[in-house]
């Protein structure tokens, strides 16, 4: 298949754009700034884009089965407080980008879109959704060492599942676990909806690298369309 990756410099972008291409896929991957980017592999293809260019979105969306989009203000693998503050600074902008995708593709009805969101939308319990509570939040977000502010990021990427679920289009929305880490590539985990997927010790969890598998495998087995899933251990 012809995958592109939004933000494929990103910590799950490029744990995507190798899962994809060990799996045999052509990848195009888009970057803010590609020009400076050194690629070996025969099946990846850098591109620049800029997701606020409507022209530019809808013409990268020609020719891909799948658009991934892990699109992030700033580079949180470069500079993680840099792409905090950002999100901060305009948390309007998931839901920004998440409206642009989906106009790109009224061109590409057939291209499928996953985007990369964020956990804090899953229910905690029926009708309780951490994004919902001020507590939950900084509780959340006091335990994995972000700042309070960050709850207005937050909810803007909860604004996106919202624009996203107004749509008929091939979408799928994934939620990575809150405790997402570097680490191994196993293959092995649950898959949920909108509740997070808890391990023995109640925690929602996963590495970077299953993230990459998980999607991978969505993208060769469509089983969320115009629909949210996560996973966990």
């Amino acid at each position: 298949m012809h995958i592109g990756v939004i933000g494929a410099t990103g910590n799950i972008g490029q744990r995507v754009v190798s899962e994809a291409v060990n799996r045999g896929h052509q990848v195009t991957a888009f970057s803010r700034d590609a020009s400076g980017i050194q690629e070996d592999r025969p099946t990846v293809a850098w591109r620049s884009l800029d997701v606020f260019d409507a022209a530019a979105l809808t013409g990268a969306v020609a020719g891909l089965d799948v658009l991934i989009s892990g699109y992030q203000p700033g580079s949180a693998a470069r500079d993680l407080a840099d792409a905090v503050r950002r999100s901060v600074a305009d948390p309007t902008v998931y839901a920004t980008v998440a409206r642009n995708l989906l106009k790109a593709l009224e061109s590409h009805p057939r291209t499928r879109l996953i985007v990369i969101g964020g956990a804090g939308s899953l229910e905690l319990a029926p009708g309780v959704v951490r994004a919902d509570s001020d507590e939950l939040l900084h509780e959340s977000l006091d335990a994995l060492g972000l700042p309070r502010e960050y709850a207005a990021a937050v909810r803007g990427h909860r604004d996106a599942l919202n624009v996203l679920r107004t749509s008929n289009r091939l979408w799928t929305y994934f939620s990575p676990a809150g405790d997402i880490h570097p680490g191994e590539r196993t293959g092995r985990f649950r898959i949920g909806g909108d509740q997070p997927v808890l391990d023995a010790q109640g925690r929602h969890r996963i590495s970077i690298e299953d993230v990459a598998v998980a999607l991978i495998d969505e993208v060769e087995l469509p089983r969320h369309v115009q629909r949210r899933f996560t996973v966990g251990y």
